[in-house]
C-alpha cells in the first residue's frame, strides 16, 4: 500500500515511521520547511503519566496517559537507539497544589495515587520502560520541611514528589526528523500544504500545494496528522464534530542558567491556571506560567498563523513577566535577571483540545484528555494526539488496525 501522511510533526512522523518499518510506503507531507518544527519542539516535553489531570475524577484521562507515557520510551528507543539526545530528561517533576488550587491538598493526594493505579494496571505485572524511571512507587508527598526549602510555604501548600520526566524536544524533533528522512520507505515532501482530501472508488485523492505547484494524488489511504490544521481538512472530508473546539496560543521561557546559579526543581503547579518548571542536566530551564504566557485563544477552525517563537518586546514581556511571577514563590529564580538573558527563547504553539471555556473554570473539557486517537471514514482518517506523550501510542495503534497485526 501506499499511504498519505499528512502533517509532518510528532505524530506524523511517528505514523510514518510505523508504518515504512513494517513494509508500506508513506508519502509525508508538511507545509513547513523542515519536519517538526512548530508546536512539537516548542515545548516543555513532558512525558504525561496521567497526574495532571486531578479535575477529571473519572481518572480515564489519567488511565490514557498511562498508555501513553509507558509506549513512549520504547517507541523511540526502537528507531533512535538509547544513546539519542533526545533520552537526556529533565528531573523528575514534583507536583504541587497551589494555594488557589481548584482541588484541595487531600483530594489531590488522593487523585494522584489513584491515577497512580492506572499506571500499574497499564503495567499489568510486566515491565516498564520509562526513561530510566521506576514507575511502581507511587507519589510520595513531601514533608513541609522538603515542600518549604524549595518553595514559598504560603503558596505551594502541599507538593508530590513522582517519576515523570520530559524529554528534550528540540533534540528529539532532530533526531526523529533525520530518522524519518533517511528511512527509505518514506518519502518527504517539504513546503506542501494539504487542501483537501477526496473519496475516489477505491483510493483518496489528496490535493494542495507543492512549492507553490498545485498537486493531485491518490493514495491507499490518507491520515490526517495535523495539528492545528487538523479540524479544517477533517471538515474538506466530511468528517465533522459538534463538539466546541478551542485553540489557545500559549508560549514558555527557555533559558540557560549562569553558572553557579540555584537549580529549580521541576514542578507541576496544579489544579488551574497555573504553570510549571522543567529542569533539564545542562542548566536549561523551562518555565511556563498561565497568565503571563497564554496571548490569544479561538474556538475558530483554522486558527490564525501563530508565530512559534516570540521576538523583540513581546519576547521581553513574557520573558519578564514569567520570571517575576514565577519567582515570588519559587526561590531558585530570584536571582535571574531577564535584561541579561540575551540568549532566552519564547517559544510555543497552538493547543488544540474540546471545550468551550478555558481552565479558569474549573468544569471546563480542557481539563480532560480522554476523547482523542483516531476517527476512520473509509479510507481517511483522522488522528487527534492530545498531548505530545500519546504520539506513538497512537501511531502503533493506527498502524495495528490497519494491517491487522
Amino acid at each position: 500500500m501506499e499511504i498519505a501522511v499528512l502533517g509532518g510533526g510528532l505524530q506524523g512522523c511517528c505514523l510514518a515511521l510505523a508504518l515504512a518499518e513494517r513494509g508500506q510506503r508513506v508519502a509525508l507531507f508538511d507545509k513547513n520547511a523542515s519536519l517538526i518544527s512548530r508546536a512539537g519542539a516548542a515545548n516543555e516535553g513532558k512525558i504525561h503519566l496521567g497526574y495532571m489531570y486531578a479535575n477529571d475524577a473519572s481518572l480515564r484521562t489519567a488511565a490514557v496517559m498511562a498508555r501513553g507515557a509507558l509506549a513512549f520510551d520504547p517507541f523511540m528507543r526502537k528507531f533512535l537507539g538509547s544513546g539519542s539526545p533526545a533520552f537526556e530528561t529533565s528531573s523528575p517533576a514534583a507536583y504541587v497544589v497551589h494555594r488557589d488550587s481548584q482541588r484541595p491538598a487531600d483530594e489531590v493526594a488522593h487523585y494522584l495515587q489513584a491515577a497512580h493505579g492506572k499506571i500499574v494496571e497499564t503495567v499489568n505485572g510486566g515491565t516498564a520502560q520509562y526513561f530510566g524511571q521506576d514507575v511502581m512507587p507511587g507519589p510520595r508527598r513531601w514533608t513541609r520541611a522538603e515542600r518549604e526549602n524549595e518553595f514559598d510555604g504560603a503558596v505551594a501548600v502541599d507538593a508530590f514528589e513522582t517519576c515523570e520526566v520530559a524529554v528534550n524536544p528540540t533534540a528529539l524533533a532532530s533526531e526523529l526528523g533525520d530518522c524519518v528522512h533517511n528511512h527509505p520507505n518514506i518519502d518527504v515532501h517539504l513546503n506542501c500544504e494539504i487542501q483537501s482530501a477526496e473519496a475516489e472508488s477505491a483510493s483518496i485523492a489528496v490535493a494542495g500545494q507543492c512549492m507553490g505547484e498545485k498537486f493531485r494524488r491518490n493514495f491507499d489511504h490518507a491520515v490526517n496528522a495535523l495539528w492545528d490544521g487538523r479540524l479544517a481538512l477533517d471538515r474538506s472530508f466530511g468528517v465533522t464534530t459538534e463538539r466546541p473546539w478551542l485553540h489557545r496560543l500559549k508560549y514558555g521561557v527557555s533559558v540557560k542558567l549562569p553558572t553557579g546559579a540555584p537549580v529549580p526543581q521541576s514542578a507541576t503547579f496544579i489544579s488551574g491556571p497555573f504553570g510549571e518548571v522543567v529542569t533539564y542536566p545542562d542548566g536549561q530551564i523551562y518555565l511556563t506560567w498561565y497568565p503571563t504566557c497564554l496571548r490569544a485563544i479561538t474556538s475558530d477552525v483554522t486558527p490564525p498563523d501563530w508565530p512559534n517563537r516570540c521576538e523583540g518586546p513581546l519576547r521581553d514581556e513574557i520573558l519578564s513577566g514569567t520570571i517575576s511571577q514565577m519567582s515570588e514563590f519559587i526561590p531558585a529564580l530570584r536571582g535571574l535577571d531577564p535584561k541579561a538573558m540575551p540568549e532566552a527563547i519564547v517559544k510555543g504553539g497552538a493547543i488544540v483540545a474540546v471545550g468551550e471555556t478555558d481552565i479558569y473554570d474549573p468544569q471546563s473539557e480542557l481539563h480532560n484528555r480522554y476523547e482523542i486517537g483516531i476517527t476512520s471514514s473509509g479510507r481517511y482518517h483522522s488522528i487527534d494526539p492530545g498531548k505530545l506523550t500519546m504520539a506513538p501510542y497512537f501511531a502503533d495503534e493506527f498502524t495495528g488496525a490497519l494491517l491487522g497485526i
